[in-house]
């Protein structure tokens, strides 16, 4: 009696997987596609209503391909795909009305707002949204902290773009000025915004399963206070060195944590 010859592992599974590691590069790359073809259709047909379309697409497409890439670049996913599209929402719409309303109130109380008050202000916000889904439901994988935060930071940066390119159409006229100040706050919110949010999430999550909760929550205040210094330090020094060690570094260690996230044991908290 002849035996079958044993299956050969499929490849099915290995592939998929790479192509979803990669999600973050088709999101990047059809989404700057779309972005250069509205801005094309804008000038070509000069119809004013392509402009809501360009400042979304040129605010949301490099941070939407970092959330991505923090949610796709492991072997498991740690956060449903549903929960990361609410915090995105909620965290950028609580987020940027939280910081406005504070920091229009302390403008009108202090007459000035230094940066740092602006750095504590904002960084603040952008948890408030995690830390309601930390309490509330049972995605306390540590791992996933980071993930959590890349959403949150990403939501927030992409309105607070949004609208720094309809004021900037609105203060010169320029689609020129427009295309400027979405390319610029774009390719640098993943070092901003994104990477200090995810990065203190991070530190949050972790809380949750510490085994010795003093030294983690004394992380989490060290973490909290460099994103809040980092903030102001970018804020209030006009400096393209500062802007470059200050955006390199953070994004440098918001890179090492999703990648401990991904290779790291599942904790449960």
């Amino acid at each position: 009696m002849t035996t079958a010859p044993p299956l050969a592992p499929s490849s099915g599974a290995p592939a998929a997987g790479r192509l979803r590691r990669l999600g973050w590069l088709w999101v990047l790359l059809a989404g700057a596609a779309a972005y250069l073809l509205v801005l094309r259709t804008l000038v070509a047909t000069e119809n004013l209503n392509f402009v809501p379309s360009l400042i979304l697409l040129g605010s949301i497409v490099v941070p939407a391909s970092v959330l991505v890439f923090a949610a796709s670049s492991g072997r498991q996913v740690l956060v449903p795909p549903g929960l990361i599209a609410l915090v995105a929402v909620l965290g950028g719409v609580v987020g940027t009305v939280a910081a406005g309303t504070l920091e229009y109130d302390a403008l009108h109380r202090l007459g000035a707002l230094p940066m740092i008050v602006v750095g504590l202000i904002e960084e603040s916000a952008k948890l408030v949204v995690p830390l309601v889904v930390l309490l509330v439901t049972r995605h306390r994988d540590p791992r996933a902290g980071v993930i959590v935060g890349v959403a949150s930071g990403m939501g927030f940066a992409t309105l607070e773009t949004m609208g720094y390119g309809f004021n900037a159409l609105l203060s010169s006229g320029s689609l020129a000025s427009v295309e400027q100040t979405l390319l610029l706050r774009a390719l640098l919110s993943p070092a901003g915004h994104v990477a200090w949010t995810g990065l203190t999430v991070a530190a949050l999550w972790a809380v949750a399963s510490a085994p010795r909760k003093g030294r983690a929550v004394a992380r989490l205040v060290g973490v909290f206070v460099a994103a809040v210094l980092l903030h102001a330090a970018w804020d209030g020094l006009d400096s393209v060195w500062v802007h470059l060690v200050v955006g390199g570094g953070s994004f440098a260690a918001l890179l090492v944590t999703i990648h401990r996230a991904h290779r790291g044991p599942r904790v449960r908290g």
